[in-house]
């Protein structure tokens, strides 16, 4: 990718020193733009394809690296791109008009194209990477509305005639959708206990299955892959069907089945890294996503499925709409202040907006605050990783301007003066250097103090499962305080505070329970650098104040309060293992394994 890029601003360079006249230079960098835009998005459409391969072939580190993979190209196209144009044209920053004819030439280039919006989005990028360290908003916006998505393409979905019962045969036909290279381990056996857990749910509900419709695609992700659609049923109403697949040496089997639209919408969080879908249908595909799962907003299912930046476009679209239809305002978030970060966001949105303090307040417990970059690439790492199902994706907004209006005066000064650094006031406008948002979740503290015996229970095995996840993904969070998780409206438990984060591998795993009573002596570890983390302490860490949910925890993860269970997991990753993680419930799962 280096070498193409070095040779086309090679040719660029030669034309832009030819061309006598501003129009010229302008036409010349679009076309440079475009031919840059091309070979990203070429390459981008070849990941979900690689993805499908690696799963094949049982390459599970591959996977995850092709997640890594697909979020960089973007950027590392757009930086490239940027740091050249300020190099060529030294003043480019400061030539508004010059960016604008360009932004309007490349757009005539690109406005009948499917993935005009993509593009736009490229060329924004840019703008904004040219700006990096100036004051000088980019509005993330289209020219011009995606591609109506109001009907599907026949090449998106495939239609099954159910005929009022499901039969293991018809399963049969549905788990070849992906056209594996691989064969099954025990197709009979899977279509035939699929079969069985469909029928029961449509007899508990006394319906008939009418049709099944699958999206036409594969969706890859870490180990595994799944199939997606829905059942309808003869009486109008519908359920997600998503079957899990996994990949042994003997084949492919089905691991699970989600008939829930809750567990569905669990699936689909962005605390999971994208999907790898292949198919080039992405309007339509989310369109579809969010007619299955209506309560996960429309910017997100783009996300899901690893566009991003069309995604960000869209989550700060529904963002503002959700205050104009509210007529409500910005204000601080619910729970207690964060010691780094400010958090805020509207009374009924579905989003948590945050920005990073100057300094920490007189809570912070980490030592010498290392500064806002330090924090913010720690969010930014986030969203670079595999989230493993547990950690909140973060959409990070550079060079972005809100309306003042949108804010209470309150929030307005707090912003001002505890963030001055990256946020100020610009002719009626807070700009913001960096804004991080996220899917609005309700504090784990405030969630229990609220919640009924079953939501505790449910939750609380949640939370563990969320600290097993983070921790198979090479994350620890060293402040394990239960205010740095929140809880979704599906109940699921998700990290969403990453100014502590750290490496596990880095970590030690030591103990004190090796002691003997009233032994006197300072512990070894104590004069050992870097992160010491005592399995026993954690039910301290977590500053859960009641004590039955204290003990509900112990019950549900006692493994977590040995040394054991951590060094196993930290041997699994020092020798490049993708551990298991824990993405859907028990009850799920056809136990074919």
């Amino acid at each position: 990718m280096a070498l193409a890029i070095g040779l086309d601003q090679e040719k660029f360079t030669f034309r832009m020193v030819g061309a006598g006249q501003r129009k010229d230079r302008i036409r010349i960098t679009a076309e440079w733009v475009l031919a840059q835009f091309e070979q990203f998005y070429r390459e981008f459409l070849e990941v979900p394809y690689q993805a499908k391969t690696a799963f094949e072939q049982q390459h599970h580190s591959t996977s995850i690296w092709l997640s890594r993979y697909r979020l960089s190209l973007y950027s590392s196209y757009i930086h490239r791109m940027g740091a050249y144009l300020k190099a060529i044209q030294p003043n480019i920053s400061i030539d508004a008009s010059f960016l604008n004819q360009l932004e309007d030439h490349f757009w005539r280039m690109v406005e009948d194209r499917y993935e005009s919006d993509v593009a736009y989005a490229f060329m924004h990028s840019i703008r904004r990477m040219v700006y990096r360290d100036e004051w000088k908003p980019v509005e993330y916006s289209f020219w011009g509305s995606a591609q109506s998505a109001d009907e599907y393409p026949d090449e998106l979905l495939k239609q099954f005639d159910g005929n009022g019962e499901v039969t293991p045969a018809l399963l049969q036909q549905i788990l070849q959708v992906p056209d594996f290279s691989t064969r099954y381990r025990d197709i009979e056996k899977d279509s035939a206990a699929i079969c069985a857990r469909i029928n029961r749910f449509a007899a508990r509900r006394h319906l008939r299955v009418g049709t099944i419709e699958m999206v036409d695609a594969g969706f890859f992700r870490n180990r595994g892959a799944y199939l997606v659609g829905r059942i309808r049923f003869d009486d109008g109403s519908f359920t997600p069907l998503m079957i899990a697949l996994l990949n042994c040496d003997e084949g492919v089997y089905c691991d699970a089945v989600i008939l829930d639209q809750n567990l569905a919408h669990n699936l689909f969080s962005s605390t999971l890294a994208n999907f790898h879908v292949t198919t080039r249908f992405y309007h339509e595909l989310s369109a579809y996503l969010h007619s299955l799962m209506p309560h996960r907003a429309l910017g997100l299912h783009y996300s899901t499925i690893g566009y991003n930046h069309v995604g960000k476009v869209a989550v700060m679209k529904e963002l503002k709409q959700e205050l104009e239809n509210t007529g409500g305002v910005l204000d601080t978030a619910i729970g207690e202040p964060g010691t780094v970060a400010i958090g805020f966001s509207g009374s009924a949105s579905a989003y948590n907006l945050k920005v990073i303090r100057n300094h920490p307040t007189e809570g912070y417990k980490w030592g010498e605050f290392e500064g806002i970059d330090s924090v913010k690439a720690k969010y930014s790492r986030v969203h670079e990783i595999n989230r493993t199902g547990s950690m909140l994706d973060n959409i990070i907004y550079f060079n972005i301007a809100l309306e003042q209006r949108l804010f209470s005066p309150q929030l307005l000064e707090e912003l001002l003066s505890e963030a001055s650094d990256t946020v100020s006031l610009q002719r009626g406008n807070v700009v913001f250097k960096y804004l991080i948002v996220q899917p609005r979740m309700t504090p784990l503290p405030v969630f229990l103090e609220n919640a009924d015996e079953r939501e505790v229970r449910y939750v609380i095995e949640n939370l563990g499962d969320c600290i097993k996840n983070n921790a198979a993904a090479n994350i620890f969070n060293k402040d394990l305080d239960a205010r740095n998780y929140g809880v979704s409206h599906f109940l699921k438990v998700y990290l969403f505070d990453y100014d502590a984060l750290e490496d596990f591998l880095e970590v030690k795993v030591r103990s004190n329970l090796d002691r003997i009573d009233g032994e006197e002596d300072i512990p070894d570890w104590y004069f050992e650098d870097g992160v010491i983390f005592l399995p026993e302490e954690i039910e301290a860490g977590l500053c859960i104040r009641n004590r039955e949910q204290r003990m509900l925890f112990r019950q549900m993860h006692g493994d977590l309060y040995s040394t054991g269970y951590w060094e196993n997991l930290q041997q699994e990753l020092g020798q490049n293992q993708v551990p298991a993680i824990k993405v859907y419930p028990d009850s799920c799962r056809l136990h074919t394994t």
